[in-house]
């Protein structure tokens, strides 16, 4: 008796234009760094926080910090807003869920297609 597995299938392909937009967003958070500022920033009280806050989680200098939470804002990941000499950011909460149903979207099928093992797909 063959084994059967479910064979994930998208509901529909992303168009050109999407594509497009969410590659910038996976760019973006696909660096360790700033995934994990991502992380950090959601995670800090009232969700948001500046640089002086994160400097202290990485083995990098203020700056490498400052451009990676640039690369964040740039793709929309982020938003911030100056307050004196600092900046502080807040994660884009609409922009995280649009990224996750996306992917969930992705790993979703349409229907289950059964696929016997070792048949051909």
């Amino acid at each position: 008796m063959a084994k059967q597995t479910v064979s994930i299938r998208a509901r529909a392909p992303l168009a050109e234009p999407e594509a497009a937009e969410f590659a910038v967003l996976l760019k973006a958070v696909a660096d360790p760094v700033r995934l994990r500022l991502v992380s950090l920033v959601a995670a800090h009280d009232g969700g948001e926080a500046c640089v002086c806050d994160l400097t202290g989680a990485f083995d990098l200098s203020a700056p490498t910090i400052s451009h990676h939470l640039k690369v964040l804002r740039e793709a929309g990941v982020l938003d911030s807003e100056r307050r004196g000499t600092w900046v502080h950011y807040r994660v884009r909460d609409d922009v995280l869920d649009r990224l996750a149903g996306m992917l969930g979207d992705l790993h979703r099928p349409a229907g289950p297609r059964l696929v016997s093992a070792g048949a051909r797909r």
